[in-house]
């Protein structure tokens, strides 16, 4: 470094820095140079191998100038921005859970939310099965297609048979004789292609104007015209069919039933319980609605065998047959965790750990149409709230019950522990035997305390004459004192009976 301001009448040629010409693409930049908190002015140079110090005053840093070609700056930005690209892809995204922050999962569902299927098929070759059932194909088409194909079946159609139209007039020579009155055509005013299409259209629909109309010295038109009429009722009826399942498919209907947003684990009737709630926002019933419920997690069997995506079936109570569903207002749907519940081992910690999905499905018939309705959705682990419970959204207005579905999704927090309930129902079960053994161990010890009692010496019982009664004074437990044992404190035990006395 160079030091501008300094005692020495001459600076030595190894403190001063090259001076280069300013060439093309350069610009000059000013750098501070760094100055010592002393009340001197230190400069090493490497050189002369010997520190110079000078007693002057602290002055301000002096600039000088570096030149830095354009190509350089450039290289030195790009290289600045890959350097904070990488740590972007080092810094792992987190998340906030209930034990503090932990990496982000990225999860792939299975069924979305509102309840689309999230597979697509792929390298299919058996592709003409499609054929086989065109009309399940075409209902299963989209809008757009359904419409292109409605449309370009009637367009083929009728420009198909005015083309034979055509060839007819063609070849029986009723172009060549417009002028002529004494010649008979097949079809009157067909005079070109323009008036055969017409004429296919008028045919086709039974409209019948009557400008054009067929003759009776046409055999060959009068064939055509009857196989025209049938193949275009038939197009009718297939494709008026195709529109109107379309139409009234109850894909729509399923819009109106919502499911809450979050499934919550809380305790009901002392036992761990996975619940989520189901609604119809129509006031058109579902008849026969069914509830069913799939875990869908990937395993690995004890062979070896890794199967992904497996299906196991969650009771929301088909046994207790509380799957059929009266849904007429919101209602909370209940799996209770027993030891055949996918569930039973699983705690509030493993819980954030688990990569699984739930897919609740709701079946029923459409009142007004009397088709089969389906709803579907899904819940990942980090959508089920442990410790949570649904707040109540119905209330008992004047003359009916009011529904406030502004509460729907909303849920609380309750005091639920965060064992799974495997460990829990161990909890109850020590807790039960405690107290079974507890009460058979006092109700044991009752006889020997009596037996002692008895044998103990009585002052007053050896002073008391032969044939007279023998009182023994007892001491009543606190076992008697619970279950009933005893009728007074001190019973009265006699070695004689009443009779003999």
């Amino acid at each position: 470094m160079a030091l501008e301001n300094t005692v020495f009448p001459s600076r030595p040629d190894s403190l001063s820095l090259p001076v280069e010409e300013k060439g093309e693409g350069e610009e000059e930049v000013e750098v501070a140079t760094e100055a010592t908190t002393s009340t001197g002015v230190f400069n090493l140079s490497e050189e002369l191998g010997h520190v110079v110090t000078t007693d002057t005053a602290p002055s301000p840093p002096p600039l000088v100038k570096v030149r830095r070609s354009f190509q350089n700056k450039l290289a030195e930005r790009q290289f600045q921005a890959t350097q904070a690209q990488h740590r972007k892809k080092i810094v792992p995204e987190k998340e906030r859970g209930r034990f503090g922050w932990r990496e982000a999962r990225k999860r792939q569902r299975y069924v979305e939310k509102n309840g689309r299927c999230n597979v697509q098929h792929g390298n299919m070759r058996e592709t003409y099965r499609y054929l086989t059932d065109i009309f399940t194909t075409l209902v299963d088409l989209n809008w757009r297609c359904s419409l292109f194909v409605f449309v370009m079946a009637y367009a083929v159609t009728w420009l198909f048979f005015g083309a034979i139209w055509y060839l007819i007039a063609y070849c029986r020579g009723d172009l060549d004789h417009l002028e002529d009155e004494t010649w008979t055509p097949c079809v009157n005013n067909v005079n070109g292609f323009i008036s055969a299409f017409l004429f296919s259209i008028e045919t086709e629909t039974t409209i019948g104007y009557g400008h054009r109309v067929i003759t009776d010295q046409c055999p060959v038109g009068t064939m055509l015209l009857l196989l025209q009429a049938i193949l275009g009722s038939m197009v009718n009826a297939f494709m008026v069919g195709c529109m109107f399942v379309k139409i009234s498919q109850p894909n729509k209907r399923a819009e109106t039933l919502v499911f809450s947003k979050h499934a919550v684990i809380s305790l009901r009737d002392d036992k761990l319980c996975l619940m989520f709630r189901v609604g119809d926002l129509r006031s058109s019933h579902i008849v026969g609605a069914n509830m069913r419920a799939k875990l869908i997690k990937s395993k690995q069997t004890q062979e070896g065998e890794f199967i992904p995506l497996d299906q196991t079936d969650i009771s929301v109570g088909f046994e207790t047959g509380d799957d059929r569903l009266f849904l007429v207002s919101p209602l909370v749907i209940s799996h209770e965790i027993d030891a055949h519940s996918a569930f039973w081992d699983m705690s509030q910690s493993q819980l954030e750990k688990e990569d699984f999905e739930i897919v609740v499905i709701l079946e029923g018939m459409v009142e007004a149409t009397g088709m089969t309705c389906q709803a579907r959705s899904s819940y990942l682990a980090e959508e089920v709230l442990w410790g949570h419970r649904f707040s109540p959204m119905m209330s008992l207005a004047e003359g009916f019950f009011d529904i406030d579905y502004g509460a729907f999704h909303h849920t609380f927090e309750v005091d639920t522990p965060s064992c799974s309930a495997r460990e829990l129902s161990l909890a109850a079960a020590r807790l039960d035997a405690h107290l079974y053994w507890s009460i058979s161990s006092r109700l044991d010890e009752e006889p020997t305390l009596t037996n002692q009692a008895a044998k103990q010496p009585d002052s007053c019982s050896a002073n008391s004459k032969v044939g007279e009664p023998t009182f023994i004074v007892g001491e009543m437990t606190d076992i008697q004192e619970q279950s009933g044992l005893g009728e007074l404190n001190g019973s009265v035990a006699t070695d004689q009976s009443e009779s003999e006395a």
